[in-house]
């Protein structure tokens, strides 16, 4: 989740339609457009960094657990689905080369300002409970790896959220430099373990055989709903890509410039996620990556390499980190945006003075997640953050079949009318019950999106109190 984007604020979404830009008026100048610095390269990087982090580095074990040994097979299907779905963000962010992301889409075809602010407030849940579980990886076997164990690993998360809370009020600056530093050390890591795996498989070391285990508890309808519940809970580790769109201003010829930068970057993802999830069954059974918040630490222990514990684990923490923290920043930014038109109260809307942070939307999105982090496991979180982002996503290729009327003079990409049917379909399936997942997943969701609802409630009640009022006089 992009920070710098935060949807739907930057003059995306008004009070009275999501979609169209602040009126400007008197008094209100006319702001300068983005300047358009990123070029393909840059945005193949972006969006490769955006998806690599937590998801991989903290559930393959988790998908393991539902699956067994033939790991790789939700990923390679969460690859395919996640390609369905970037087709049709290509195919709108050419037609709308906006940074406003899902919330512009769904007002632009539906033109429901309720149903625009369930997907904003939507996506910035998914942020939260994604940096929620990447706060629970911190705390697990990456850092126990460091102390020993030493630490309670649920204070130690909240304090991990804490110490996020603190560094969004101080205000961080993310400069490209540090992005592309943080995105190469999360790349190395991944690097290490296909090196390891590379090395396993030449020796001769691990078991081959586990890798056509399907442990999902039965057979028909057992085997399709275990193996839909671990793609559900595997598309975790793909989710990202979606906030490349937010970067449309600032991308040099989008028209041209996303269809590749998003297909190569989600293309790259999608193969190294792949083979990361072949090595990890091939060198570790099945119940151990099932147990361990670190998986991949337990990839390099059984690897037969001499490559330090402790310096993997460092390189995790980084990776994990990363994640938590652009996603907190995105969540807060998102909802200091909303209260700035008026969706939200707009208390939620006050800014720091001095450091020039959105304060209370920090604070509210800290307690949300220290909510979260207490409450859950790195599982249930992942599966809550897919969960969410895959209603979004059904509700985007639907809007890209609704939006197909709507004609614009440039040339844009345009996905065949299979490709956002399909994603709808299979976002739609991997988000039911027919996914074997915990009900705790949908109760999460719901009483995060009934917080918003209330929120939101609240707000139009104080709002006509106001106009009321101000008739009266």
């Amino acid at each position: 989740m992009d920070p710098r984007r935060p949807l739907p604020h930057s003059g995306a979404v008004s009070s009275t339609n999501p979609a169209a830009p602040a009126p400007r008026g008197p008094g209100r100048p006319e702001e300068p457009a983005l300047k358009r610095a990123i070029g393909p390269k840059l945005l193949i990087l972006f969006v490769i960094g955006d998806i690599l982090g937590t998801g991989i580095y903290a559930t393959t074990g988790k998908v393991a657990g539902k699956v067994g040994g033939a790991l790789w097979l939700p990923f390679a299907i969460g690859f395919v689905v996640a390609l369905l779905t970037a087709a049709s963000y290509v195919e709108l962010v050419g037609k709308y080369p906006k940074a406003a992301g899902a919330a512009l889409y769904t007002q632009r075809a539906f033109k429901v300002p309720f149903l625009t602010f369930i997907v904003a407030f939507m996506v910035m849940c998914s942020g939260l409970s994604s940096a929620s579980a990447a706060a629970l990886a911190f705390s697990g076997d990456y850092l126990d790896e460091l102390t020993n164990g030493a630490l309670p690993s649920t204070l130690m998360a909240i304090l991990f959220v804490l110490a996020l809370a603190a560094l969004n009020l101080r205000g961080v600056s993310e400069s490209v430099k540090a992005n592309v530093v943080l995105t190469l050390i999360e790349i190395t890591g991944l690097a290490i373990i296909l090196g390891i795996g590379l090395y396993a498989a030449l020796s001769g070391d691990g078991d081959p055989a586990r890798l056509s285990d399907l442990e999902t508890g039965g057979t028909g309808y057992a085997l399709f709903s275990g193996v839909l519940g671990a793609t559900a809970l595997g598309f975790f580790a793909f989710v990202g890509f979606e906030d490349s769109v937010n970067m449309a201003e600032e991308t040099v010829d989008p028209q041209r410039t996303f269809p590749r930068g998003i297909f190569l970057g989600v293309a790259v993802t999608g193969t190294v996620y792949v083979l990361v999830a072949l090595v990890s069954s091939l060198l570790v059974p099945t119940s151990t990556l099932e147990k361990s918040s670190g998986p991949l630490l337990e990839v390099v222990k059984a690897g037969g390499v001499d490559f330090p514990h402790e310096l993997f684990a460092v390189i995790a923490l980084f990776a994990v980190s990363n994640s938590a923290l652009i996603n907190i920043m995105m969540a807060s930014r998102l909802c200091y945006g909303m209260a700035n038109e008026r969706i939200l109260p707009r208390a939620m809307g006050r800014v720091l003075p001095g450091r020039r942070t959105p304060i209370v939307g920090i604070v509210f999105v800290t307690l949300l997640a220290v909510g979260l982090v207490s409450t859950g496991e790195i599982a249930g979180l992942g599966d809550t953050t897919s969960f969410l982002l895959l209603c979004v996503f059904a509700v985007v290729n639907v809007a890209v079949l609704v939006l197909r009327r709507d004609r614009v003079e440039q040339h844009h990409f345009r996905a065949p009318t299979a490709v956002p049917v399909l994603g709808a379909v299979t976002a739609l399936i991997l988000a039911s019950p027919l996914a074997d997942r915990e009900p705790g997943v949908y109760i999460r969701a719901g009483v995060l999106v009934l917080i918003g609802v209330a929120l939101w409630a609240v707000n139009k009640l104080v709002l006509r109190v106001r106009h009321e009022d101000s008739a009266g006089h």
